[in-house]
C-alpha cells in the first residue's frame, strides 16, 4: 500500500481559486490523499476589513468544502518561506498554483517559491485564465528544475501555529 499523497493548492482571495482546486482534485490518486487550500496573507494586511474580504473568505471556505480539502490562512512577512515550510510541514508531493503575472524571475512568485523547497516536490501551474494550456513549459524550460503546470499560496509566520479546517 502506498502513502497518502498531499496536494496543496495555494490560492488568493479571488474568484479564480475554483479553477485551481479543481486542477488540485485531478493530482488525488483516491478520496483518502490529502487535499490542502492554501493562503498567506502577507503580514499588516488587514484581510477581513471590508464586507467582500469576508465574502472571498466565505467563497475560499465553499470550494474547499465542495472538494473536500482542508482550508489554511495564514498571515506571514515572508509569504515564499511561510508556504516552503507548509510543504515540508506537511509533506507536500504535488503544488497547485496560477500561472504569475510577473515576467521578472525575482518578482515571480512561483520562481521565489521553488528556490525554497526541495527539487522533489512537483508544481503544476495553471494558466491564466484565457490561456491555452500546453503540454510543455517551453517559457519555463530552465528556470524550474521540475515539471511546472500549476499553483497558489497561502502562510503563517507563526508555523507552529498553522490554521487548519476541515470541511
Amino acid at each position: 500500500m502506498s502513502r497518502k499523497r498531499r496536494v496543496m493548492v495555494c490560492v488568493t482571495q479571488q474568484k479564480s481559486c475554483e479553477r485551481l482546486m479543481s486542477k488540485g482534485v485531478t493530482h488525488r490518486r483516491n478520496a483518502e490523499d490529502d487535499l490542502y487550500m492554501v493562503h498567506v496573507v502577507k503580514e499588516n494586511w488587514k484581510y477581513f476589513s471590508q464586507l467582500q474580504e469576508s465574502d472571498a473568505m466565505e467563497y475560499l471556505y465553499d470550494i474547499a468544502k465542495d472538494n473536500d480539502a482542508s482550508i489554511n490562512v495564514m498571515k506571514a512577512t515572508d509569504i515564499e518561506e511561510t508556504l516552503a515550510q507548509f510543504v515540508r510541514k506537511y509533506h507536500i508531493d504535488v503544488i497547485v498554483m496560477g500561472a504569475s503575472r510577473e515576467g521578472d524571475m525575482q518578482q515571480n512568485m512561483i520562481y521565489r517559491l521553488k528556490e525554497k523547497i526541495p527539487q522533489k516536490i512537483e508544481i503544476d501551474i495553471v494558466p491564466l485564465e484565457g490561456e491555452i494550456e500546453s503540454d510543455s513549459d517551453s517559457d519555463l524550460e530552465g528556470v524550474y528544475s521540475t515539471e511546472l503546470k500549476s499553483a497558489s499560496l497561502f502562510g503563517d509566520k507563526n508555523l507552529n501555529k498553522f490554521s487548519t479546517l476541515h470541511v
